[in-house]
């Protein structure tokens, strides 16, 4: 493996992977950690490129993520763990899952999408207008580069179709925002595809496990415990 990722660790029992969002790091589960940790030997990453997880040299995609997460289990001797993922982090998540079934126990998909197309257009149009503005100068700007590899993960990926949604195994939880970024049928569609998820929406936008810490641990926990 071309990086060692950071984390943070607490709790014990059964693991539990947080995954955060685009161009953010494990401390957006500030809310989480402590509360999770205990019931769970609970593990936030710092995904590559983000926070103080170092870039390296392999492509910046949502699949390496999934195997750069593979091979964090393997590094830590982690069979197989709960998943709860964010955003980007979700789509990490739902391509693990996906990939690699027999090593996921329980799914937590929060603001998840399977493609640009689930993205409500008012936020994916700036998106793809600085993607496409940042690509252009990053033949120039080594910030412009980082830049267009950010939002190249919320333009060109994670490109997962039902069918492939069909092929998980874990039982699975699927929640967002009532005001998410995320469109409503998308997030729905997400939990018709999965083989007996669950769907919850809480009340407020993209961004509740930061916002209503309190509503949504409530939520996963009764779903991991349930």
């Amino acid at each position: 493996m071309d990086i060692q990722h950071y984390y943070e660790e607490k709790g014990q029992g059964e693991p539990l992977i947080l995954l955060h969002g685009n161009g953010e790091n494990c401390g957006y589960f500030k809310g989480q950690i402590n509360v999770f940790a205990k019931l769970y030997h609970v593990y936030a990453l710092d995904t590559r490129g983000h926070g103080r997880t170092p870039r390296g040299d392999r492509p910046f995609t949502i699949r390496q993520f999934a195997d750069d997460l593979r091979d964090f289990m393997d590094d830590h001797r982690i069979k197989s763990a709960h998943l709860l993922g964010f955003s980007d982090g979700g789509n990490i998540a739902m391509v693990f899952a996906v990939k690699y079934p027999d090593r996921v126990n329980r799914l937590i998909l929060n603001g998840a999408n399977l493609d640009a197309g689930g993205v409500k257009t008012f936020t994916q149009i700036p998106i793809e207008i600085g993607y496409r503005i940042a690509k252009l100068s990053a033949k120039w700007s080594d910030s412009a580069k980082r830049n267009a590899e950010m939002l190249g993960l919320m333009v060109n990926s994670p490109n997962v179709t039902t069918d492939d949604l069909a092929g998980i195994k874990a039982k699975t939880l699927v929640i967002a925002g009532t005001n998410d970024m995320i469109r409503e049928e998308h997030t729905k569609l997400i939990a018709e595809s999965i083989p007996g998820a669950e769907l919850v929406f809480l009340e407020g936008d993209h961004f509740i496990a930061g916002k209503q810490p309190e509503e949504f641990n409530r939520a996963v926990l009764e779903f991991l415990q349930g």
